[in-house]
């Protein structure tokens, strides 16, 4: 066992360090993570000055995207937000247009 090496500590202890770029795929992230993940992707966004973001939820039943645009309403960043293009994930992504 090593002490630098993250595979060797709990779960709830592992750190894990994503770059996040204008599209963020949620669909590898347990759903109660999700909220600290668009949160996250939000500041990173926010301090890269990037304008818009998008989010791939899935199209599922709607639960997922339903919780992200609850959260998105109300993140003062967040100017509007609205369904992807069909070629960009249709209603199964959300585009979000930051201040």
């Amino acid at each position: 066992m090593h002490d630098d090496d993250p595979d060797d500590l709990p779960e709830a202890e592992r750190i894990v360090v994503l770059e996040l770029g204008d599209v963020v795929d949620l669909h590898g992230f347990r759903p109660g993570d999700v909220r600290e993940v668009v949160l996250a992707a939000l500041d990173a966004a926010a301090a890269a000055g990037r304008r818009e973001l998008r989010l791939i939820h899935g199209r599922g039943i709607g639960v997922q995207r339903e919780s992200i645009r609850a959260l998105l309403a109300r993140d003062p960043r967040v100017l509007t937000f609205h369904d992807a293009p069909a070629t960009a994930g249709g209603w199964g992504a959300t585009c979000v247009v930051l201040r």
